[in-house]
This record gives C-alpha cells, structure tokens and sequence, in this order.
C-alpha cells in the first residue's frame, strides 16, 4: 500500500490505521489521516520525565524555550527516556516532541544568525521546532532552511539552501531507531517532502505577523501555526487578553491566520481556555467553531472525548 493511502477516504479503516503506524512521527501522521492532535507541555527535562512521558494520553508534547532556559542537555535526557519508555499505548515509537526556540523569527538576519538553536534542538532527536513572532517571509523561508540537510531538493524553487550540517546525525537517529543515512533522508519538512517527519511550526502572534499572514503561511515546509493569544493581546495593547472571551480585535485577528493557514492547506493550533465551558463543550467549540487541528488541552479527558467524536 502507498503512503498516501493515509489520507485517502477511499482506504479502508484498519488500511489507514497501518500506514499511519508506518510514521515516527505521530502528529504527521493524524494530521494525515485528518485527525485532530492533542497536545500537552513538558514539565521537566530529565531522563526520568522522558521515561514518564512515554506513555502519555497526548500526542504532541512541546517543550517551552521561548521564555526559559535553553537546556540542550536537558533535552537530550528526555528524548533519551522518551525513547526507552516507548512505544506508546496506540503502537508509535513515542510522541511527537516540538520545541520553542529563544530567538524570534523577526528578519532573515535573526534567523541566519540562530539558526544554531534548531540545528541543536533537531540534533536531540526532537520531532521539530516552533518559531515565534514570524513577521517576515524571507525569515520564515531561513526558518526552514535551517531544519533542513543541503542535499533536499523539495521546494528548491522558492527556498533557500538547507543549513544542517554533517556530523549531528548520530544521536537523533538513534532515538528514531534508524540508520544516520535514513535519519538525513527523513528528517525534512512535512508536507514540503511527503516522506519528511520533521514538523515546523510557527506563532503568528503580533499584530505585524497578521498583516503578512497569507505570505507567511504559504511558505512551503510549514505544517502548522498558532495566533499566540497572549502575544497578540499585548501588541494591539492589551496585556490581558489572553483568554476569552475576546475582544473584536482579536477574533477578527484570530480568523485572519485561520483563514491564511487554511488557504495553504497549514494545521491551525489553537487553546480555549473558557471557565463556563465544560469538557464537550471546550473540545466541540475548538474543533467546530474554532477550527482547530492540533488543540492545547489540559489533560486526558479533553483527549478522549475528542478522540472519540472524530474517530476513525
């Protein structure tokens, strides 16, 4: 069977399901077979924790360098738990893990400069990163660039070289449990190669990043994005519009990215964070009002029912 039977309603359930376990990345893999992804945050960067988190209710766990430190090795121990505590309970090698960089994603030269951060934050054998404030396109065309290996040709047209190097491949392809050469042939942006399993993310976060959100969007390589409510509320001056309900100013920014990502077939992410809305309530809002792919949920139950109202 080809992999594109993954996403084709014509297979059948348990043809989609087989496929589906032939990714290591997970949330490529649902968001393939047009699942929603449910997403949590790790706590903690040890081996420990990523022996814990191996078996997980959430498909996607993301690790938050944005505004905290930059723990490499940190990293390096959980991944290494991760992968000794797998598989998952549904048959994957582990979760997907996505991590937030320090560095913004606010001009090319921003992104030339650190583009050393996913180089490293990739060289753990994290799933793919999460760049915030993406205003530009040419930073987010470098974006891409720097999670990818020079020999990819996918997209060649309108992005530029890959800037991954030599030499870091040994560790993330023994978490992948893959050969070095396999690991640089894999480890490409989805859905700009369709066999790549590296996803990247962005946060259309300010109110610069909306006016540029259909550019930003359609940069080839991205698999999905965020309107950063928190950021987005600050920006059009707003410290504490973070949670709903939300000002006008803000779901009308908030449908400008949706619409944009929508436009370029990208995954919107997105939270609810509502005190009057119950557990169905939150997850039928997220994902039949909001529009959301990849939801951030507080714990399993928002998970289950989910699972369960959109299953296979």
């Amino acid at each position: 069977m080809d992999r594109i039977c993954a996403w084709n309603t014509a297979c059948s359930k348990s043809e989609r399901i087989i496929i589906m376990k032939k990714r290591i990345n997970k949330v490529i893999s649902l968001l393939e077979a047009d699942q929603p992804v449910y997403s949590t945050s790790a706590v903690e960067l040890t081996y420990n924790a990523g022996k814990q988190m191996s078996q997980t209710w959430a498909d996607l766990i993301l690790v938050e360098f944005e505004h905290h430190a930059f723990d490499i090795v940190g990293l390096t121990q959980f991944m290494r738990g991760l992968k000794e505590g797998g598989p998952t309970p549904d048959g994957y090698l582990m979760p997907t893990v996505v991590s937030t960089l320090p560095s913004n994603c606010m001009t090319k030269e921003e992104m030339l400069y650190n583009a050393w951060q996913t180089r490293h934050v990739l060289s753990t054998g994290a799933h793919g990163v999460l760049q915030t404030h993406t205003r530009d396109v040419e930073a987010v065309k470098t974006f891409v660039a720097s999670a990818r290996y020079p020999y990819h040709k996918h997209g060649r047209k309108f992005l530029p070289e890959g800037l991954r190097g030599s030499g870091g491949q040994k560790q993330p392809s023994e978490i992948w449990g893959i050969t070095q050469r396999e690991y640089t042939d894999l480890a490409d942006p989805w859905p700009l190669n369709p066999k790549g399993e590296i996803l990247l993310g962005l946060k259309i976060e300010d109110r610069y990043c909306v006016d540029n959100a259909n550019e930003i969007a359609a940069v080839p390589g991205i698999g999905f994005a965020e309107w950063g409510p928190g950021d987005m509320g600050m920006s059009y001056g707003d410290p504490d519009a973070h949670d709903p309900p939300y000002p006008d100013y803000m779901n009308q920014a908030r449908e400008k990215v949706k619409s944009a990502l929508y436009k370029s077939n990208v995954a919107f992410y997105s939270s609810w964070n509502d005190k009057n809305l119950n557990i169905k309530e939150t997850v039928d809002h997220l994902i039949d009002n909001v529009g959301a792919k990849i939801l951030g949920i507080p714990n399993k139950n928002y998970a289950d029912y989910g699972r369960g109202k959109t299953s296979l």
